[in-house]
């Protein structure tokens, strides 16, 4: 059982960035005016995303740019300029789902951490594997996922996880959604989801007799799994993710304080707070929801208590939040001496610096007293920092201004600042250094090739007759539970003997299950003469280049390629 969690708030404006590491936010994750999966957020200008990493860092907090797109190679060129102030002055991790991206970005800038985004649909320890490979440090996994399901990966691959534990779902894998795209043009892999699954629909039979009328049949409830951290903390998960770049900053932080309450009550030991009560879940659900919570996912659950039906909008009680402001603790010793260049030293425990300012002189009428100048050397409030401890060496009798005395205040905070954010700037890799691009190599020409692809078997018999067909794909869906293997070798039979090659589509998703079943049949299928496999996720890939090495292997459009 991990002893931390990483609590990781949605940030769509400065103002919003503020507000949840106030709140307690341990990181953050927001999006800039390019590359990012909510395109109709604010998002931040460089100039906002450089404030928010100072401002973050100045608080030991992290935060993760969203380059979770889809970038076509005319989009890929411009990437390294991108980011490359944002690099340069401290970027914790960006969160990808384009592969190519993630390829650039690890060859540019090496010691950047690259999260795979929940649009890659990773589902399995196969998949995180191919992931860790390739040079990722963390995977946000599918919203589908059970807790077992998780665990297992944890464990059978070390890699850090993130889940998300609260907010909006999809009903569709998150990445594998083509919805918005075909009914009106807008990609959610390219930022511009319409959510059309918050429309009305109707529900007919197959002789076209309504069955539902004017139904909100495929609007999720938003998720809520703050009862489930013990069971997470035992699954190895390391972030915990708030969904919300949407949503108005008293949601956000509203949220994200919730949480931080029940993950410091749980790692403080008070499992007993676990599940919530009744109000305590009610004080949550009035920040806002979709027509309550639900967790099933957690439970390997997917059923009808999951929609909404009657209402997909999100609501919220009004009410005013009032998030305190909190400071780190600083030291600092001020020392006067007449006609001598004043001096402050200042501290956070780790980083210390020294500034002077002007020279003080013997009082002639009101000479310095120490606790008015301790009131003004605390006015830190607009800062990250606040005094805990402040000695003041004023042995005789000395004058000196207030504005010395604020600007003295004012540098020292400033070199403070500086020497905590030092630590973060980075510089940019000389280009010998960086890793090196693997290009592909131009394969060898090769005959036009006629491909067919068929889900039923009896769609074969027709395809055979169709001299141009080169390629046949079979799905695992065409073939019984019982007499698959003899059936798939009778089939690829069939294809050879019209000189056509047979490749075995590989299922959409291949979650643990499916793994396990792949794998306990894995020496048939080698056996029944597969020509080749066609993949459509990063797990089955894995597999097939793990278990048939020697397979040639077809990587379908669900695994997006936009780019060389």
């Amino acid at each position: 059982m991990r002893n931390k969690f990483e609590l990781l708030a949605p940030a769509g404006s400065l103002d919003i960035l503020k507000g949840v590491i106030e709140a307690g936010a341990d990181a953050v994750y927001l999006g800039g005016r390019q590359y990012g999966a909510r395109a109709y957020a604010d998002n931040f200008s460089e100039e906002e995303l450089l404030e928010a990493l100072d401002f973050a860092h100045l608080r030991n907090r992290r935060v993760y740019l969203t380059v979770n797109t889809l970038l076509k190679e005319q989009e890929l060129s411009g990437l390294k300029e991108y980011l490359r102030p944002l690099y340069l002055h401290g970027l914790d991790a960006v969160i990808v789902q384009d592969f190519g991206a993630a390829a650039k970005l690890l060859e540019w800038f090496p010691d950047l951490a690259v999260h795979a985004s929940t649009q890659m649909t990773v589902t399995g320890a196969e998949g995180v594997r191919l992931l860790q490979e390739a040079g990722f440090s963390r995977a946000v996994l599918s919203r589908e996922l059970s807790l077992p399901e998780i665990q297992n990966i944890c464990r059978q691959t070390g890699m850090e996880l993130e889940i998300f534990v609260h907010g909006a779902l999809c009903y569709c894998y998150s990445g594998q959604c083509l919805f918005s795209s075909m009914l009106g043009g807008r990609s959610g892999n390219r930022g511009r989801c319409a959510q059309p699954c918050r429309l009305l629909y109707s529900v007919l039979d197959e002789d076209g007799r309504r069955l539902l009328k004017d139904s909100y049949i495929l609007s999720m409830k938003d998720l809520c799994a703050v009862d489930r951290l013990p069971q997470m903390a035992d699954a190895g998960v390391y972030s915990l993710k708030i969904e919300g770049r949407m949503k108005q900053l008293s949601y956000a932080a509203g949220v994200v304080r919730a949480y931080r309450k029940y993950i410091d009550c749980f790692l403080s030991g008070q499992k007993a707070v676990f599940p919530l009560r009744a109000e305590e879940k009610k004080a949550i659900a009035d920040l806002g929801s979709r027509c309550g919570f639900t967790d099933a996912y957690l439970d390997g659950e997917n059923a009808s208590p999951m929609i909404t039906y009657e209402k997909p909008s999100f609501s919220a009680q009004e009410s005013a939040l009032q998030i305190p402001r909190s400071y780190l603790p600083i030291q600092g010793k001020l020392t006067l001496k007449k006609d001598e260049p004043t001096v402050l030293e200042l501290t956070d425990g780790k980083h210390q610096v020294t500034v002077t300012g002007d020279a003080s002189q013997t009082a002639k009428n009101q000479p310095l007293q120490k606790e008015d100048i301790r009131k003004r050397m605390e006015k830190t409030k607009d800062t990250a920092f606040s005094f805990t401890e402040l000695e003041i060496v004023l042995p005789e009798p000395l004058f000196l201004s207030n504005g010395a005395l604020n600007q003295l205040r004012r540098d020292g905070i400033a070199a403070l600042e500086r020497a905590v954010l030092l630590e973060y700037n980075r510089t940019m890799p000389e280009e010998e250094d960086c890793r090196t691009a693997r290009e592909a190599s131009a394969p060898p020409p090769k005959k036009n090739r006629i491909i067919c692809a068929i889900e039923d078997r009896r769609q074969l018999a027709a395809v055979l007759e169709q001299e141009a067909v080169t390629d046949i794909y079979l799905s695992m869906d065409a073939y019984s539970a019982k007499q698959g293997l003899q059936e798939q070798t009778k089939d690829i039979a069939r294809c050879h003997e019209a000189d056509k090659a047979a490749f075995l589509i590989f299922p959409a998703v291949f979650r643990e299950k499916t793994a396990n079943a792949y794998t306990r049949m894995a020496n048939e299928l080698q056996n029944c003469g597969w020509d080749g496999a066609v993949v459509k996720n990063y797990e089955a890939l894995w597999f097939v280049r793990s278990q048939f090495p020697q397979l040639p292997i077809v990587i379908d459009h669900n695994l997006y390629t936009y780019n060389r």
